[in-house]
Parts: structure tokens; sequence; C-alpha cells
């Protein structure tokens, strides 16, 4: 069959420029993790791919108001860039907590779910780069459900580390730092199933 839908390249390196800012800020929050207590550098690293993001997320949306005919339906592409962008936003804030909250130690299973944060954003920028060519659920199903599947790694982890938070042997400020950490790096990875939650419909209606 035919597709007839109209494919603007621009529209479709913004959406590749925001999914790779993701990607690369999720690694700069690894090795941020990796080195610390030296922090600083990577939350620098972070807060300039934030910069970037909305840029691209700000050149999309002003395209996107801008164009009359749109490769796929305006309320979705609107949710695939502002669903890009807040992962970025989402690692950006959790960064910084870093030396807002003084945190002196790293507490178990958060560099795992910092790895976990990478698999997802390049699971979620893949997906995003195959809908420049393909609009068939067969061709991007793999990559959503390595997605889905992720998440519900994040889950357990998160569940087991405030668990472990709540056990009694951490102090109770402790507690409250590493329990906003945890939601945060957690927030990120159920960002990046949002976004693919949008891919799978943008699918589903122009497939």
């Amino acid at each position: 069959m035919i597709n007839l839908l109209p494919r603007d390249g621009v529209f479709f390196d913004l959406f590749d420029g925001l999914s790779a800012c993701a990607v690369s800020s999720a690694e700069h929050l690894r090795r941020l993790v990796g080195e610390f207590p030296n922090v600083t550098a990577g939350i620098q690293a972070i807060r300039q791919k934030e910069r970037e993001a909305n840029e691209f997320a700000h050149r999309a949306l002003e395209r996107l108001d801008r164009t009359f005919i749109t490769p796929f339906d305006r309320e979705d592409m609107h949710a695939l860039v502002e669903g890009l962008d807040d992962i970025v936003d989402d690692i950006d804030a959790l960064a910084k907590r870093f030396t807002i909250y003084h945190v002196k130690h790293l507490e178990p299973l958060f560099a795992e779910q910092a790895g976990v944060l990478v698999d997802a954003t390049k699971a979620t920028d893949a997906a995003v780069r195959r809908l420049r060519k393909s609009r068939k659920l067969t061709d991007l199903s793999e990559l959503l459900i390595e997605v889905h599947r992720l998440e519900n790694v994040g889950d357990e982890n998160n569940h087991a580390a405030v668990s472990r938070l709540f056990e009694g042997n951490t102090d109770a400020l402790e507690v409250m730092k590493w329990k906003e950490l945890f939601d945060r790096i957690e927030k990120g990875i159920d960002q990046c199933e949002d976004v693919s939650n949008t891919i799978e419909r943008i699918v589903l209606k122009n497939g």
C-alpha cells in the first residue's frame, strides 16, 4: 500500500535531536554516578543537554505551528516533542539535587537504576528514529516492548530501594533525600514509557 502521508524531514531531524539529547543526558548521569563524589562536570554536561533539548523542542513546536500538512497528527507530534523534552528535564532536575541536597554517599541500586535509564532512552531513541522510515507496528514492536520491560525493571528496583530506606537503619534526612532521588530517576524511566506509548499511538493511526 502506498503511504500518502507527507514526510517532512526537518520534523524527523528535530525528533532525532531530542531523543539523542535524552540518551546523552542519561549517559552523563550514569557517568556522574560512576565519578561520584565529583559530580560538577556531570551536572554541567547534563545542563548543556537540557538547553539543547529546549532548543530542539522550541524549533519543533514553532514549525508545527506554521506547517499546514504534517507527517502525522499534530497532537501526537506535540506529545512526542513534550515527552522527549520531559525526559531531559527530569534528568537535569535529578542531577541538580546532588549538590542542592549535599549528597555524601550513593545508595545501593542507584547505579543500577541509572543503567536502566540509559537502556530505556536508547530503546526510545531507536524507536523514534524508525518513525522516519516506517509506520508499521511490527517494525517497532520489539523496541516498544523493551521500553515497557525496562519500566517494569525500574519499578522493581525503586520498590526495593525505597523498602531498604525505610528499614530503619538510615538517618531520616537521608531517607528524604534518597526517596526523592529514586522517585525522580524512576520518573525519567516512566517518561520513556510515555514516549513509547505516543509512538505506538502514532503507528496505529498511520500504519
